[in-house]
């Protein structure tokens, strides 16, 4: 769709009607001319012609078949077969003109000019912050889904019409704008969004690498200050987007590659990250942790190449059971054939091996691979690739130890992002403390707070997140420590259920797991995890003053203005041994 049409549904309208809307007003302007001459008989018999408004007003309700009447006086012999001409000729007129309409609102390029005009409507009228979701696969479902429960805004490009049609099927929240286009065309970002004052940033989640690609040059060329977060399943893509700036390239593969290489090497730090980055509201079961030992890979494409340099990098000895090993890979250890069948699975030794990893792009085959592969050796640790989500139910029949979904990594890592920028530093720094150190925080929280999938947040000491707490901070020399500030707004001799993981300091320096004696300061960045419920006490925290002043010193001040002059008042004249608090106002 060229987005150049889009303020030109009224013309194209007026270009296919133009040869009916001619044929009318020539019928019009032939019948009203013919009644004004040919001539009539007026009440007293003398010779008469009917004028030019008459004659259009009596054409205007006769041609539209809406009654008929002889005005101002009953028409002569002439004039009624002049009608008669009149009224067959303006039905031939009206036919030929409601079908040429009837087939305009049945032409394609119409509708869609229609719906690309409605789309640029709403997007220009966006009041709120939003996200361009380029891609309405399972991915970008997900993320849609995700964002509306956030309550946040977006915009989506898919270029598969089935699939937009689909959106008012999901049940949002709030109405999402969809375009079916194709979002390489730097055109249709911008029709999209991608320089309106609201946008937030761009997630490119198609399955094309070339098209993110395309996308995340569009992004930092016409919108430099926005975030784009770029899916790329290939390497060469990765290292493409990242010579250009792109923010955030996400490679679903090698980023499981990544938690499975933490999982052999650090399965605590692996747990932690898992239980941090669940889904809310979900029980994170901690499994088994994967074994050393010899393992069985079936499949060698993008996914297999990542998984055997993972497991290779861990120490791991791999067999590779593919159709067409390398020719020129003697390293390893190659099984021509196929994985589903019992030949190549005991020729790589699938009864010695400890795991076992299917690998291919065929849901149906990875899971005909672990099926034969546990009949064989009911105690491998199974890795198990799932490509659609509409196969979950089978997946979800066979127990795996890691099922490996491209959209839900993708889709975790993107929210992950946009919601908790914090989380990332925070995870690189679990990996570098080592298993130990994993284990021991890993441990405080689970007692704490079960293994259920808490809610993490960041909040960030500004005008915006934190409005009172700045005011406060601005006016006042006293320092607030953490400890302080996470006292219960309702009750503060109660602490509130979560816990600060990470602080970072407006001049760059971080804290990792800040103490409660920790001061705050104007600019901090925090990462909370908690319970879903805390989130919002805390705020009430940080954008209420008189809130923020029960948190700090235990001062219960009336809301309204006439409550606090009432208080005030009170308090002046509370006598010292009365027992009343004169720091402590009640309503």
């Amino acid at each position: 769709m060229n987005p150049d049409t889009q303020d030109s549904t009224f013309f194209l309208a007026l270009r296919r009607m133009r040869a009916p809307l001619i044929t009318l007003i020539s019928i019009y302007a032939v019948s009203v001319l013919g009644l004004t001459l040919i001539p009539g008989i007026d009440a007293q018999g003398q010779p008469n012609r009917i004028s030019f408004f008459h004659a259009f007003y009596f054409i205007s309700y006769t041609a539209t078949t809406i009654g008929f009447g002889e005005i101002p006086n009953a028409f002569s012999e002439s004039q009624r077969l002049w009608v008669i001409f009149c009224i067959y000729l303006s039905v031939i007129g009206w036919a030929y003109s409601i079908g040429t309409l009837l087939a305009l609102l049945q032409d394609k390029n119409f509708q869609k000019a229609v719906r690309l005009q409605r789309f640029n409507r709403a997007v220009r009228h966006m009041r709120e912050p939003f996200y361009l979701v380029c891609g309405y696969g399972e991915t970008g479902q997900l993320i849609c889904r995700a964002l509306d429960q956030l309550q946040m805004r977006a915009v989506v490009v898919e270029i598969d019409e089935a699939r937009v049609s689909q959106l008012d099927l999901h049940g949002h929240t709030a109405d999402i704008p969809a375009l079916v286009a194709d979002a390489r065309q730097p055109e249709v970002l911008k029709l999209a969004g991608l320089t309106h004052r609201h946008c937030l940033g761009v997630i490119a989640l198609t399955n094309d690498d070339n098209a993110n690609l395309a996308i995340a040059i569009s992004v930092r060329l016409l919108a430099p200050k926005l975030p784009a977060l770029c899916r790329a399943e290939t390497i060469e893509a990765a290292t493409n987007m990242a010579s250009f700036g792109t923010r955030h390239i996400i490679n679903p593969f090698d980023k499981f590659g990544r938690y499975l290489a933490l999982a052999l090497g650090a399965p605590a730090a692996y747990h932690l990250l898992e239980w941090l980055t669940g889904v809310p509201g979900t029980t994170v079961v901690p499994h088994r942790d994967p074994p050393r030992g010899q393992w069985v890979l079936c499949g060698y494409g993008r996914f297999g190449k990542v998984m055997v340099s993972a497991l290779e990098q861990a120490g791991v000895l791999v067999t590779v059971i593919d159709r067409e090993p390398p020719p020129d890979d003697s390293q390893r250890h190659w099984v021509r054939g196929d994985g589903t069948g019992v030949p190549a699975l005991l020729e790589a030794g699938i009864h010695n091996a400890v795991g076992i990893a299917a690998c291919t792009c065929d849901d149906i085959d990875n899971l005909s691979v672990v099926v034969t592969a546990r009949s064989l050796n009911p105690k491998l640790f199974v890795v198990l690739r799932q490509n659609l989500q509409a196969n979950q139910a089978l997946f979800d029949a066979f127990e795996s130890d890691f099922t490996v979904v491209p959209s839900r990594i993708v889709a975790r890592e993107c929210l992950a992002i946009l919601t908790t920028p914090l989380l990332a530093p925070f995870l690189w720094q679990i990996k570098q403390r080592g298993d130990a150190w994993a284990s021991t925080l890993l441990d405080q929280l689970t007692e704490r707070f079960g293994w259920e999938a808490p809610t993490v947040w960041s909040v960030g000491v500004d005008a915006r997140q934190a409005p009172a707490l700045l005011e406060w901070l601005s006016h006042n020399a006293q320092t607030i420590s953490l400890g302080d500030l996470l006292c219960d707004p309702h009750d503060r001799s109660q602490d509130l259920a979560c816990r600060v993981l990470y602080l970072k300091r407006d001049d760059g320096s971080t804290v990792m797991l800040p103490h409660r004696r920790t001061p705050i300061q104007a600019g901090d960045q925090l990462l909370f995890v908690g319970q879903a419920t805390v989130r919002g006490v805390f705020e009430l925290s940080l954008n209420n003053k008189n809130a923020l002043d029960y948190v700090l010193h235990g001062r219960e001040i009336p809301g309204g203005w006439i409550w606090e002059q009432l208080a005030k008042h009170h308090n002046a004249g509370a006598h010292p041994r009365d027992g009343t608090n004169p720091d402590r106002t009640t309503s």
